[in-house]
């Protein structure tokens, strides 16, 4: 699939030599992706669904991964400008952005190592210090106060009579079955966990807020690529750290002691820090459970893969099991 002519033309620097389609290439936004080759390299020619974003946001996220390409950190992507000189294209109700192609692999799971975790982190900290200056007076974690409404909001379905029912074929039924039946419980705990920290105020700037595995790409041992800024707004670092080390180090101690010490060797973190990342880590899977039940069985949204779905569905299911414990209804 080609992309429009109109879209294209706006980058009449180019020579388009081919252009591969791939769809959302795994994610869940609703974005559409092209690799194009041209003779000046390789791009990625992003659409955003006009709903995800705005003409503001677009401008003030691609100044951050500016700034942050001027500090030195080549691996955030480029994005290339028009001929008119705007850093993105308004067509068929998308936002159309062109970056250069990163390179790397997304495979932390399938090569896992000590030393491309700390590589990760380190790259996490270096983000954050580039973008440290967009800070804003102190306030309660925009993290904290997310997952609280996340977790109201399910609750308000169910006290409004939506009890789910999971009703979809194998493999989104059997870990829906066993997500419903352990939710209620988790959610009473993550908002146990959550409630004191609303009293605690902290200095925030512009965090990726969702640096997970599919997110960065590895040569080797290096992190050559950190790619899909469109979550990105103001936070706590800690937000991004639980991301990062809940996708990559899950549940193992050991693991998330090293990849924070990685971290805290270029910024350092207060103890309060780590008490928090770990926090928003267990708290977000349990949001997470819930977002997947409403998307899936009340909102009753479709996706171009749902076998990647059925596979975030169960890592989500089986982390929450594996953090707040198994009922005895689920055996």
């Amino acid at each position: 699939m080609r992309p429009p002519s109109e879209v294209l033309n706006e980058y009449a620097d180019f020579r388009w030599r081919s252009f591969q389609y791939l769809g959302n290439h795994g994610g869940f936004s609703g974005a559409r992706l092209w690799r194009l080759e041209t003779s000046a390299g390789d791009f990625c020619l992003k659409a955003w669904p006009a709903h995800e974003m705005t003409p503001e946001r677009l401008t003030s996220l691609h100044q951050l991964l500016a700034d942050g390409r001027r500090r030195g950190l080549d691996f955030l992507p480029p994005v290339v400008a028009t001929c008119r000189g705007r850093t993105f294209v308004a067509h068929q109700a998308r936002w159309w952005v062109l970056t250069a192609w990163m390179p790397g692999t997304a495979d932390y799971h399938t090569h896992p190592s000590p030393t491309r975790l700390a590589a990760a982190c380190a790259a996490l900290a270096q983000l954050h210090l580039a973008w440290q200056g967009s800070t804003t007076p102190a306030q309660p974690c925009p993290a904290v106060q997310r997952r609280l409404r996340a977790l109201g909001e399910w609750e308000a379905l169910f006290a409004g009579g939506w009890p789910p029912t999971p009703s979809l074929p194998t493999p989104f039924r059997d870990w829906a079955t066993r997500i419903v039946a352990a939710l209620p419980r988790c959610v009473a705990r993550a908002r146990h966990e959550l409630t004191p920290w609303t009293e605690v105020s902290m200095v925030c700037h512009a965090c990726w807020c969702d640096p997970w595995h599919d997110h960065l790409l590895f040569t080797g041992d290096r992190v050559t690529g950190l790619v899909d800024y469109g979550s990105v707004k103001l936070d706590h670092p800690a937000v991004d750290l639980a991301r990062l080390l809940g996708s990559l180090a899950g549940d193992d101690d050991g693991s998330w002691q090293h990849g924070l010490a990685a971290y805290a060797a270029l910024r350092p973190l207060a103890p309060w820090e780590y008490a928090l990342a770990r926090v928003l880590d267990r708290t977000g899977v349990v949001v997470a459970a819930a977002k997947w039940l409403r998307w899936l069985y009340h909102d009753r949204r479709t996706y171009d893969n749902p076998q990647s779905v059925a596979a975030r569905l169960g890592d989500v299911g089986g982390r929450l099991e594996r953090i707040y414990g198994q009922p005895s209804i689920l055996v």
